[in-house]
């Protein structure tokens, strides 16, 4: 470990005001390099070796040194002040100044808060700090608290449309602050500073890096990127085995049914993790007709639990329970507002603890034995009614909650993780609606949590997703529709047309997202309630739907990435085109993996956009709309085939292709674009070599064994289509497979290259179908082996 050491400086107390007034020669700087082209930059005034109770980062460092062949480190001597130069000399990042330092005190225990601050240039754009909900794209003008929330998760990690980024290493809620100077970290617990700096040299490298360090993507099973239907709830396994004999009824592609709470009976059983209500008597049944249908089912389950659970007597016999008052407050469910005077007595748990993530899991297993096929984590926020003085409770790490406060999503997911990959070697998949820096090493899909219906919470799903990737988590996804749906509830439900574009627009916008969910309380989701085959709602919502099976073998390949190159499946513009500053800001748009650009329709075109905000606990006492079917395609006079327009940003440096009228257009520019309730418009860059699946009804029910392959023509491309059994972790042991396309503008010849590796299962021969805009089209049967096509020039 390389150091710097400067002379120890008293702490100046101004005594009125009882805190630091400044404090920035320090005791001492460390570098660590864990890259080439990563360094940990770690600052101690009293020269203590910094330790973490809990591990962000799990990657091992690799040299101590100022300086490799791609990065450079050098400390002013005089302030502690860091600057980073990259090969040619040249200053990537300079700190304003050293490291600050502001004891406090709370409920009586003495704390230090820890701050550094670093410059920006006056027009660099730069992005991350997790979902938080905020409109903008580029967060120069953020300013807020980064924690794990109900709605907007905060990560203290950003990165710079340069192409370099800063992870802070650091458990507690910490404040960001950032603008027309620079952006500043401030955490609440820290007698020290300890960040880490990527010189990646794009977007896409420094999140890479953030992998490297905390934590790589284990890989979805591809069932996981299928149509999920949930709901706040379904009351009996009767109706939740009900809507999905519907959805097989009318041919709507499914894979996966999501059970959410009250299976356990009461609040005095909450998260039992069994099935001990009257309205659900036969879990066996239960999931042997879920299977039955060749649908996966999801189960919530939560961080808390009842005092009528065996897991709250056995962990509180531990002392593994934190003595928070916690969601819900009273053990009478079925009263609004709650009965206080009846109070549940459900507390957290300690997930902190080994021991108490081997008791979660060990109960856990009595919904796993039964076949329970993946994982809703709620609360992994968690769910906290906030008292004085409950920060300062002694965790199991020996540590105050307040400093470990935004490590507990990853510590609750790794609780499932780490148990069910010793137990089988099917994949383990769960979403939550928590998030802490590495939690994608636990193979978790967050969501944005209790959102409400308006048309500017779906824009913030963009801006917030992208920024929420950008930290290295890539699974983002949200309540396809919003949760609470309020207003929209009140002004006549299934049957308002106003809800139905904006649900429309949400689920065409799901169709992007890494995972698409459709999930909300007091409105039915069900998409067989607004209408049928033939009428404009209905059939979006299922076009949609299967649009989103057809793009399936994309899909999966650039999911497959994740795990395999460190990419990401949503992507900002600027990640992309870096160079085009019309990307920097846009809010709109995103890629999905390298080729395909989504820009999908996030205003109202055919009715009124009301953006009145809905509060996280605002809605439960609004009731639930169950009307019956809407019927007809114009809906109280809309004509919803009436064409509109939408605004598209195409960056420059490619052409692109709409994908549904097959029109190439020239990057650079804005496009107005033609659309109607069904569509959802995406573009793919020239060059692009895009495969397209079959027409099922879940993953698996057809093989790929007759693909589509559609080519771009304008530039070169390649492309590389991706398989594997789909559900194991044998791709870990190199079982999978590589059929690399190359197309070649010059000559229009399309390569199919000599297939890499090989599974159990995998298929032998296949049909190719090649398509281009033009309509030209090629059949290619496909044994493995190298094959050439060629079509007219220019075609």
């Amino acid at each position: 470990m390389r150091r710097i050491t400067y002379p120890k400086c008293h702490i100046l107390v101004a005594a009125a005001a009882a805190v630091l007034a400044a404090v920035q020669a320090l005791a001492e700087t460390r570098v660590e390099f864990y890259s080439p082209r990563v360094a940990r930059i770690i600052k101690t005034p009293d020269g203590k070796n910094v330790e973490h109770p809990f591990k962000t980062v799990i990657a091992e460092k690799t040299a101590d040194s100022f300086k490799t062949a791609e990065l450079e480190v050098k400390v002013d001597e005089s302030t502690g002040a860091v600057t980073f130069l990259d090969k040619s000399g040249n200053v990537l990042l300079e700190e304003a100044g050293g490291a600050r330092y502001t004891p406090y005190e709370a409920n009586g225990v003495k704390y230090v808060k820890s701050a550094q601050k670093w410059k920006l240039d006056k027009d660099e754009a730069i992005y991350g700090f997790g979902d938080n909900q905020w409109r903008e794209m580029n967060l120069r003008w953020f300013n807020g608290e980064l924690m794990p929330r109900n709605v907007g998760d905060g990560l203290a990690v950003w990165t710079s449309v340069k192409g370099y980024g800063v992870l802070w290493d650091n458990t507690s809620p910490v404040k960001a602050r950032s603008d027309d100077e620079g952006v500043e970290f401030e955490s609440t617990v820290g007698e020290y500073v300890d960040y880490y700096f990527s010189a990646g040299g794009s977007i896409d490298d420094v999140v890479a890096d953030w992998r490297m360090l905390t934590g790589d993507v284990p890989m979805f099973p591809r069932w996981a990127y299928g149509f999920w239907q949930s709901k706040e709830r379904y009351e009996s396994q009767h109706e939740t085995v009900g809507v999905l004999k519907k959805y097989r009824e009318y041919g709507i592609p499914l894979d996966g049914i999501v059970q959410d709470w009250q299976y356990w009976g009461n609040n005095y059983l909450w998260n039992a993790m069994e099935f001990l209500s009257p309205d659900f008597r036969d879990p066996k049944r239960f999931l042997r007709e879920v299977h039955g249908m060749n649908a996966k089912m999801a189960i919530t389950i939560w961080q808390s639990f009842g005092p009528a659970t065996k897991q709250y007597a056995e962990l509180k016999e531990k002392g593994l329970l934190f003595p928070f008052e916690t969601w819900p407050s009273s053990g009478l469910g079925h009263i609004w507002p709650p009965r206080r005077d009846y109070m549940s007595g459900v507390r957290l748990y300690d997930a902190y603890s080994a021991e108490a993530r081997d008791i979660y899991w060990n109960n856990l297993t009595r919904l796993f034995d039964l076949g329970v096929d993946c994982w809703w984590m709620d609360s992994t926020d968690p769910d906290h009614m906030y008292k004085e003085g409950d920060f300062e409770h002694i965790t199991s790490l020996g540590v105050p909650w307040r400093t470990m406060r935004s490590a507990y999503p990853v510590a609750c997911t790794q609780a499932v993780y780490d148990h069910m990959r010793k137990a089988t070697d099917k994949r383990v998949f769960i979403f939550t609606r928590g998030a802490g820096i590495g939690q994608q090493r636990n193979a978790a899909a967050v969501w944005s949590g209790d959102t409400g219906s308006s048309w500017d919470t779906l824009r913030k799903q963009v801006t917030g997703g992208l920024n929420f990737v950008v930290t290295g988590n890539p699974h983002f996804n949200c309540d396809l529709g919003g949760f609470f749906a309020s207003k929209y509830n009140r002004g006549g439900g299934v049957k308002n047309p106003n809800w139905h574009e904006l649900y429309v627009r949400w689920i065409q916008l799901g169709t992007f997202l890494p995972m698409m969910r459709s999930h909300g309380t007091q409105l039915p989701r069900e998409f067989y309630l607004y209408g049928k085959a033939g009428e404009s709602v209905y059939d979006a919502l299922v076009g949609a739907v299967k649009l989103r099976y057809r793009l399936m073998p994309y899909f999966y390949t650039v999911g497959s990435a994740t795990t395999l190159e460190r990419k990401s499946f949503m992507r900002p513009l600027a990640a992309g085109f870096p160079h085009d500053k019309a990307t920097w800001d846009c809010r709109t748009e995103f890629l999905v993996g390298d080729y395909l650009l989504a820009a999908p329709v996030l205003a109202a075109r055919y009715t009124n956009e009301d953006n009145k905000p809905v509060g996280e606990m605002e809605g439960w006492d609004l009731g639930v709309d169950a009307s019956g079917q809407v019927s007809g395609t114009k809906g109280n006079g809309i004509d919803w085939n009436a064409e509109k327009t939408w605004s598209v940003y195409l960056p420059e440096g490619a052409d692109w292709y709409c994908f549904e009228s097959g029109k190439k257009l020239a990057g650079g520019k804005t496009v107005e674009i033609p659309i109607t309730l069904a569509s959802q418009p995406f573009f793919l860059r020239a060059g692009t070599i895009l495969p397209l699946g079959p027409d099922v009804q879940y993953n698996g029910e057809k093989q790929w064994d007759n693909l589509e392959i559609r080519v771009y023509p304008g530039a070169d491309g390649e492309f590389c289509l991706y398989e594997d059994d789909f559900e194991t972790y044998a791709y870990e042991k190199g079982e999978w497979t590589k059929i690399p396309f190359k197309w070649c503008d010059k000559t229009s010849t399309l390569t199919i290259g000599k297939r890499v590796g090989a599974y159990p299962g995998m298929l032998e021969k296949r049909t190719f179908n090649i398509v281009l805009p033009c309509g030209a089209t090629k059949h290619i049967a496909y044994d493995g082996e190298e094959v050439k096509i060629e079509f007219a020039t220019n075609p």
